[in-house]
């Protein structure tokens, strides 16, 4: 099982009908004190400062600044959204399943009529800084809480570069909310609650690198969209940034830098898996893989480095040792004798039968990120689902590898797992049937 750090994905839990009943009236009631306040917020014209436009609105930009502003527009990751499987560069259309409906990436093109061809600099910044668009609120899918840290000269060299690109035709495809989330009003009033600055105090003593690491991390690479747990509307929880969060099919996992070190991240190895997508803690996956290879390739040796200072810490963590291979005991020794016997006919053809991987093939089990996590679910969910072929630098790949929803049981993939993680992974066989029953679905072939 090709497995690694990778953002985004969420577990179902069982409610009984009162308790559901009780959420319900708590998230109505906080819906209607947010119509409230939203209703206020357009009246009072809150969020709608003014800003000036700059020079680039009146003059044309030299190919310094449209290089800065396409190194930006990387390092924001902005054609992660922006940009559909398949589709032009930067024309929208990609979708994006929120717990409130789907919404799909508009155009951001300099076409007049469907794309940005129209806005300023100053409409831009505010996009990013408000979360306000030329006529309407923007839905925080759109990072402006993240991207609010975002300085005006790098907004300008963004918007640049963003007008010097080909113009495409292509009308946005809307959203699909349900009501009342689909009235933009709510995002006056959603700002009012919710929108704070995702930059956290500088450390005292913190040096220039740390800094710049954390304008990378917080602001343009917005990590903290997905590694951050979210309240019932949808807003950060800041006390916890980078702990990890829910979206999706994934869970991100915990990057702070005691959640690092716990799952044997060294600056080293960090460095090389953001620059190349791969370390001996394995390979990114899922929303992970769409980051890299979008947005952290790019970014020069300085970034890369400011960015590994900031997750780690000036002073990093000593990481936790790579466990050495554990062997099955007590009650657990059942299962995992069981999981190893289902490991020796799927698995170890590509993964070897001691683990070790095999380069372009697949990656490395003994020490490997996602065995080390304490929560299962990631693991789970490659074992059910797979994962596609996957490019990195050079000539670097590893192979696709098949989903076992269909091979294997409930009371199969968890004793898989629990062999995986208890002999590679120093984590306790602990996995249960009904934990990978409430993972299937989402794509997953059914037995």
């Amino acid at each position: 099982m090709a497995s690694s750090d990778s953002a985004a994905g969420s577990k179902a839990k069982a409610r009984g009908p009162r308790s559901k009943a009780r959420r319900r009236w708590r998230i109505g009631s906080i819906v209607i004190v947010v119509v409230l306040i939203g209703a206020a917020a357009l009246l009072g014209g809150a969020f709608d400062p003014s800003y000036q436009t700059s020079d680039v609105d009146h003059n044309t930009p030299d190919a310094q600044l449209l290089a800065r502003g396409k190194y930006l527009t990387a390092a924001a990751d902005c054609a992660a959204c922006h940009t559909a499987r398949g589709g032009a560069p930067y024309a929208g259309g990609d979708a994006l399943a929120t717990p409130f409906g789907t919404i799909h990436g508009s155009n951001i093109t300099p076409d007049k009529r469907y794309g940005i061809g129209k806005w300023t600099s100053a409409d831009f910044y505010r996009a990013l800084h408000d979360g306000l668009g030329r006529d309407h609120p923007l839905y925080p899918a759109m990072p402006y809480t993240s991207y609010r840290g975002i300085t005006r000269a790098d907004s300008d060299a963004i918007y640049a570069y963003l007008q010097s690109i080909k113009p495409v035709a292509q009308p946005d495809k809307g959203n699909d909310f349900a009501f009342p989330f689909n009235l933009r009003l709510l995002m006056r009033g959603w700002n009012l609650l919710f929108l704070k600055n995702t930059l956290p105090d500088v450390s005292v003593g913190a040096s220039q690198q740390w800094t710049r690491g954390r304008y990378l991390s917080n602001a343009l690479g917005h990590c903290t969209e997905c590694h951050t747990p979210r309240g019932a509307l949808g807003q950060l929880k800041l006390g916890s940034t980078l702990g990890g969060g829910e979206l999706g099919r994934y869970q991100a996992p915990d990057i702070t830098p005691a959640g690092l070190a716990a799952r044997g991240w060294t600056p080293q190895d960090l460095q090389v898996f953001l620059a190349r997508g791969y370390a001996p803690q394995g390979s990114v996956y899922g929303d992970m893989y769409e980051a890299f290879h979008h947005s952290l390739r790019h970014l020069n040796s300085t970034d890369n480095q400011a960015m590994v200072a900031y997750l780690l810490g000036d002073k990093p963590p000593a990481p936790k040792p790579v466990p050495p291979p554990a062997q099955a005991g007590g009650g657990q020794g059942q299962s995992v004798m069981a999981g190893r016997q289902h490991y020796l006919a799927l698995c170890a053809g590509c993964h070897a039968v001691d683990g070790g991987g095999k380069p372009d093939v697949a990656v490395a089990m003994q020490g490997n990120t996602t065995l080390r996590n304490t929560d299962p679910h990631n693991l789970l969910v490659v074992m059910l689902d797979g994962l596609d072929a996957q490019s990195f630098t050079g000539y670097d790949a590893m192979q696709s590898m098949p989903g076992f929803a269909g091979k294997l049981d409930d009371a199969g993939l968890a004793d898989l797992a629990n062999y995986l993680r208890l002999t590679w992974g120093g984590q306790k066989a602990d996995v249960q049937a009904a934990d990978v029953k409430a993972l299937r679905g989402h794509g997953a072939v059914q037995p």
